[in-house]
């Protein structure tokens, strides 16, 4: 499994991570300057095509994504984060957990979502299996559950690569049909 390079940490707040790094990316708490980036990625269909309700069409639903993301920051000191293409400085992508509650259990929920012209690259392998080294040290006795559509074979990969295992008691209905669940269970 991938882990990350490196892990900067507020030093104030145990484990309270301020940006992970790895080999290719930096993954950042979001800011609202991030939202037309977020847009752009999330506007386009094909990133989208396994969970159509995603879809964004205009700048005040990036903004308002943005402010969801970061109320679960302010709450719980972690969440989804904007990454970052470290050669570039390019937002390519989001990735990060979040609360959310599964068939009564309360579990972290692994999402992650690139720009198309970084597919093929590894980038979310990389981003996810940041995330979940730090999720995995930081929270050792929450489960990650990463919620994936049956179709969506790329992001299943991506779940396997980084050592989740397909789930089947936390599959789901999500907003656009199924969702399979793959977890860090053992």
């Amino acid at each position: 499994m991938l882990a990350p390079t490196r892990c900067e940490y507020i030093a104030e707040v145990p484990r309270q991570p301020v940006r992970l790094i790895t080999a290719r990316l930096s993954l950042r708490q979001p800011a609202q300057a991030d939202a037309a980036a977020i847009l752009e990625i999330l506007s386009n269909p094909y990133v989208v095509q396994h969970n159509p309700s995603d879809l964004m069409t205009d700048l005040e639903a990036a903004e308002a994504l943005v402010r969801h993301w970061l109320g679960h920051w302010e709450t719980y000191g972690f969440g989804n984060c904007c990454v970052f293409d470290e050669k570039t400085g390019r937002l390519v992508g989001s990735c990060g957990v979040r609360w959310m509650t599964i068939h009564g259990d309360r579990v972290l929920n692994l999402m992650y979502r690139f720009h198309p012209s970084t597919w093929g690259h590894g980038y979310a392998t990389e981003a996810a299996a940041a995330v979940l080294h730090w999720a995995q040290e930081s929270l050792p006795a929450e489960l990650v559950v990463a919620r994936i559509r049956p179709t969506n074979l790329a992001s299943q990969r991506v779940a396997t690569k980084i050592g989740l295992r397909r789930d089947p008691a936390f599959d789901d209905q999500g907003e656009d049909g199924v969702d399979w669940a793959f977890s860090d269970r053992p």
